[in-house]
């Protein structure tokens, strides 16, 4: 199969937290990335978010969730709904099966979804604890079939928020690199950080002079008013037992605003 024949590079099976920021570092990495999505993150569920560094106030989650996909679009990163059903190992990379019947080749796939793994190769080495099952990594995102990785919930990582984006961003970073794709850092830095050296820019990272720097603080300040003027307008989300509803959505009377 050619390069042509795939329809992304990576294919990240998860639109949460550790999925969205594994498909961020992939993208910018300039790698082909598909998320698939089935409904909504967890992480939406919480009330208010109040342990993620940069937000000493904390932070809607919902609003969160929704910059982390903002972000990853901006990036290059293509984001699908879709219920992922099987991934299977090909010759070349793997076929991604949809619940709708729709599929997908991808030369990696990044496991990133909740912690149940029935939809991956049979091979893949994996325990069970309880009613959940966890793929086994090295650590960095690398699972015993070659080309997938896992991240997130399903590689058991700690159940917050912070942890999931961190290990998303080492195991998007660790395939960058098992891909041959030249990289050295995901780095801005301003104008003849390197090149008033006499190095050249390494692979990954950008140098930007005073107009450029400029102009992307402005955008900066500008997408953050614009996102953070108003409550966020989703309701909030509960365990869906707890509810007449299987996406949690409470009574209008438990609706919680800033305002």
């Amino acid at each position: 199969m050619n390069a042509s024949d795939f329809d992304a590079d990576v294919l990240v099976v998860g639109g949460g937290v550790a999925g969205l920021t594994a498909a961020t570092f992939t993208a910018r990495a300039g790698l082909d990335t598909l998320v698939l999505h089935d409904g909504e993150s967890i992480l939406r569920r919480n009330a208010h978010l109040e342990n993620v560094p940069g937000f000493p106030a904390g932070v809607n989650p919902r609003l969160y969730a929704d910059l982390l996909e903002e972000q990853a679009e901006r990036n290059g990163v293509t984001i699908e709904s879709g219920r992922v059903e099987r991934v299977v190992s090909t010759a070349s990379g793997f076929r991604v099966s949809t619940a709708t019947g729709d599929s997908f080749d991808a030369r990696y796939v990044v496991a990133a979804s909740w912690s149940d793994a029935s939809y991956l190769p049979e091979d893949v080495a994996a325990r069970a604890r309880g009613s959940k099952t966890f793929v086994d990594e090295d650590g960095v995102g690398r699972t015993s079939v070659a080309g997938l990785y896992a991240t997130g919930r399903l590689a058991d990582t700690y159940h917050q928020a912070v942890v999931a984006a961190g290990h998303g961003a080492e195991v998007g970073i660790t395939l960058v690199h098992d891909s041959n794709t030249p990289f050295y850092n995901d780095w801005v830095t301003p104008e003849g950080y390197f090149t008033d050296r006499g190095r050249d820019v390494p692979p990954g990272c950008e140098e930007i002079d005073a107009e450029e720097q400029a102009r992307r603080q402005a955008e900066s300040r500008a997408v953050m008013r614009e996102q953070f003027a108003e409550p966020h307008e989703q309701r909030q989300r509960t365990h869906p037992s707890l509810v007449d509803d299987d996406r949690g959505r409470v009574d209008p009377s438990w609706d919680v605003t800033d305002g």
